[in-house]
């Protein structure tokens, strides 16, 4: 029998720990967004309170080029790059950084827009097996205790696949014996289920079938399929449980899909694409009780959705196309306010504040309020100097961030490399210290990872393990 989504995560996510008579919570982070795929972390005993030249660095190691954020699992932590002409998964000790065990395999992909080539789409890993997802269409299932094949595929000879604009950037999702890859194949395999245990071919849906003649909430006209559409985006999957009911819900290119995770049979679709011919859907859907937000950038804002009882149909509650503006950082939600990052452009990125019942913006910021004539930028090292005090400080804006939640507080990662402790508090902007580290610089997109006291952060030639963890 399959184990369901909630039972599968409880297994692998958490562990208790007593020290001191004083019960600690301590997480992995197994794949992308953390144990519930959301950001949140629920570990206690972290320290978030930083001296001026931040957390201890426990290690640090160079390595390849890519978006996609470490995975962690006990003490292995998984972090898929690319070197050369070859991307490498490639299994790391937590406690020291060494690796324990690598595969790798060619790869040819160029990013057709100039960015780099490497894998966007986190590691998935169980106990026993780790999947990845390369750049180039790679899916691969290796051993978790050697990194020995277990089977994979090739997504581009089985699958017709369009062009796509920055490579393949979904990260899958676990479900029990399915691995669920957002493929985004023509005409009708956008989303397909494989065997966790062969990569056997389970179900594949979404495409054709499900967006022709679908009403196109810009042109106000039904959409005529041409099969010449990019399917799939950069939103990676997530499986929820909305009244009772298991909903796999994935945001494509044309908009969001609810399917039945067991069979793909669809429970209903919603029209949300931009109007600009050049774009995607990359944050992924946030589920709030029996509500489903959704955003994106280029000019096309957000959507708040209920589900109603049947679990087929839902009414749009608001729809603002100024509010939020995620490109691909995943907002959050808690207390009745979603927080998360805005904007297309770095120079339009800012962290904002919204209220989940109306949509409406409670509070917006660069990261700086400060004065910007007391920074000047040092024509030696590169870095910007307070010429006040003449101390080199963290880049001042956070640009288009990453940000994950640890109870009262967000640990925040501006694409500059700027690492802060902002407060959860709809009311205002609130933040509690920055530092940097001359590894992590721009552009840093891949989202912090928080495991077992530890704090990840990765930039496109550099690997950074930094101890958060309260001391006794």
């Amino acid at each position: 029998m399959p184990v369901s989504p909630l039972t599968s995560r409880s297994i692998i996510a958490a562990t208790c720990c007593l020290s001191f008579s004083t019960l600690s919570f301590a997480e992995d982070w197994p794949w992308f967004l953390g144990p519930q795929h959301d950001g949140n972390s629920g570990e206690s005993n972290i320290l978030l309170k930083w001296p001026e030249t931040g957390p201890n660095v426990l290690w640090k190691y160079p390595v390849g080029t890519g978006y996609s954020a470490p995975s962690a699992l006990g003490d292995q932590l998984v972090v898929h790059h690319r070197q050369d002409d070859r991307e490498i998964v490639s299994c790391r000790s937590a406690t020291n950084g060494e690796v324990l065990w690598e595969h790798s395999y060619k790869s040819t992909f160029s990013d057709p827009y100039g960015y780099n080539n490497g894998p966007r789409c986190s590691p998935v890993l169980t106990e026993e097996q780790c999947y990845t997802l390369g750049a180039e269409g790679l899916l691969c299932c290796t051993r978790m205790k050697d990194g020995t094949v277990v089977w994979q595929y090739d997504l581009q000879e089985q699958f017709e696949l369009p062009k796509w604009f920055f490579g393949v950037g979904c990260s899958p999702v676990l479900d029990g014996d399915r691995l669920i890859v957002l493929v985004g194949g023509q005409p009708n395999a956008g989303v397909v289920a494989f065997n966790t245990k062969d990569g056997k071919i389970l179900w594949q849906a979404v495409g054709r079938d499900t967006w022709d003649g679908v009403i196109d909430a810009h042109a106000g006209t039904p959409y005529e399929w041409t099969g010449e559409e990019k399917i799939v985006s950069y939103s990676s999957p997530l499986i929820a449980t909305i009244h009772g009911k298991a909903h796999l819900l994935c945001l494509m290119r044309q908009g969001l899909v609810s399917l039945n995770p067991q069979t793909g049979a669809v429970n209903f679709k919603y029209w949300f694409r931009p109007k600009i011919g050049d774009s995607v859907n990359a944050a992924r859907p946030l589920v709030i009780g029996d509500r489903i937000f959704l955003t994106a950038a280029y000019e096309q804002g957000s959507a708040m959705l209920q589900v109603k009882a049947d679990g087929k149909s839902y009414t749009e509650l608001w729809r603002d196309t100024e509010n939020m503006l995620a490109h691909w950082s995943t907002p959050i939600y808690v207390d009745g306010f979603i927080y998360g990052f805005s904007g297309r452009h770095e120079n339009e990125g800012e962290l904002r504040c919204i209220d989940a019942k109306s949509g409406a913006v409670a509070w917006k910021t660069t990261g700086f309020n400060g004065n910007v004539r007391e920074l000047s930028r040092d024509r030696e090292t590169g870095r910007i100097v307070n010429t006040v005090t003449g101390k080199p400080v963290p880049f001042p804006y956070y640009g288009r961030g990453s940000l994950i939640r640890v109870g009262k507080k967000f640990i925040v990662l501006g694409e500059r490399g700027t690492l802060a402790v902002v407060h959860v508090n709809d009311q205002e902007f609130k933040e509690d210290c920055r530092i940097s580290f001359d590894e992590i610089g721009y552009p840093a997109w891949a989202a912090p990872v928080l495991s077992n006291g530890r704090l990840y952060l990765r930039s496109e030639d550099w690997l950074l393990c930094l101890d958060v963890k309260k001391k006794p």
